[in-house]
């Protein structure tokens, strides 16, 4: 091949890589050019509602395009996450994603979160909390566990049905304090929370937004709550992890999700975005006073949070016998 030629080839070449890396990078630099839409798998004025509108509306100026809040409800907010799933990665259909989501799709093994998604960042937590009703003598969780191991039967734990979340952590309670306890499932975590607080059952793990009102109440008594670090809600509460039971950390939280295969500057663009918001001091007051933790982190960060989460939702299904048909 003469010089001129081969001159010619490499400059052919250099062409087409400089075309193909400039196209790739095109989306990204340009995005977000129209509104982004963020669903949502339960219905309006739930916990992952109320969140998602709440970053929505510092997102919207930050990102410079409208991001407008889709509920999708239904199947444990499985039917909002098979559709985002199906959706084109292109950042332009995001995923608030609950904590109750992935549990079901552990349970029911249809759904990887890691697999089928690209995490972007985790936006809030929400530890629950172990709460008795008041005629429960026990005061503190060593007082507890004394107390059903002494109680023929076990006490009673209202959940939120088979496979719940709360069932999930009663059940992890149950084997790391060595009880045994009698689990009596109800329709929903509002139904069991109410049971507890009239007495219907002895004890329960509602969230830390709905045990609020009933605790200032005087409807049950608390006795720590489950993630490793004490809530800015109920600071004087003691973890289980303080209480004796170390490591237990099993909670709620919401986080937002892309389509698997985003453009991993796409994901670092929003993410950047949902970082900067959450540490909004307004909006961090905002979700604090939902009884949450305003908590965002990188999206290596919250994928490993993922698959944490994954593994013990499985051993504690597993150990527990807890099966969703």
């Amino acid at each position: 091949m003469r010089k001129a030629q081969l001159r010619g080839y490499w400059l052919c070449l250099l062409a087409g890589v400089f075309a193909q890396t400039t196209a790739s990078e095109a989306p990204a630099q340009s995005y977000p050019s129209k509104p982004i839409r963020l669903l949502v798998g339960f219905a309006p004025g739930g916990g992952t509602d109320v969140t998602s509108r709440l970053v929505a509306q510092k997102l919207s100026p930050e990102l410079g395009q409208s991001v407008v809040v889709e509920n999708r409800s239904g199947a444990s907010g499985s039917i909002a996450a098979e559709y985002v799933a199906r959706q084109p990665a292109d950042g332009y259909t995001l995923l608030m994603v609950a904590s109750t989501t992935q549990i079901n799709a552990v349970l029911r093994a249809h759904q990887d979160l890691t697999r089928d998604f690209a995490p972007v960042s985790l936006v809030t937590t929400a530890p629950m909390v172990l709460v008795v009703h008041p005629s429960v003598p026990a005061r503190n969780v060593k007082e507890l566990i004394a107390l059903v191991r002494s109680t023929p039967g076990g006490l009673s734990v209202g959940t939120d049905g088979v496979g719940g979340t709360t069932h999930l952590i009663a059940a992890l309670f149950s084997q790391m304090a060595k009880v045994k306890l009698v689990y009596v499932p109800y329709k929903g975590a509002g139904d069991s929370t109410v049971a507890t607080a009239s007495g219907e059952v002895d004890m329960n793990f509602p969230s830390t937004p709905a045990t609020l009102p009933l605790l200032r109440a005087g409807k049950y008594r608390a006795l720590a709550v489950t993630s490793l670090k004490r809530t800015s809600a109920l600071p004087s509460l003691p973890t289980l992890d303080e209480s004796g039971l170390r490591g237990f950390d099993l909670g709620t939280w919401f986080g937002v999700l892309a389509p698997a295969g985003t453009p991993k500057d796409i994901i670092a663009r929003l993410n950047a975005a949902i970082v900067k918001v959450v540490a909004i001091p307004e909006l961090a007051a905002a979700i604090n006073k939902q009884g949450m933790e305003a908590q965002a982190n990188s999206p290596e960060q919250f994928a490993a949070f993922i698959r944490r989460q994954n593994a013990q939702i499985s051993n504690v299904a597993k150990s527990a016998g807890i099966k969703l048909q």
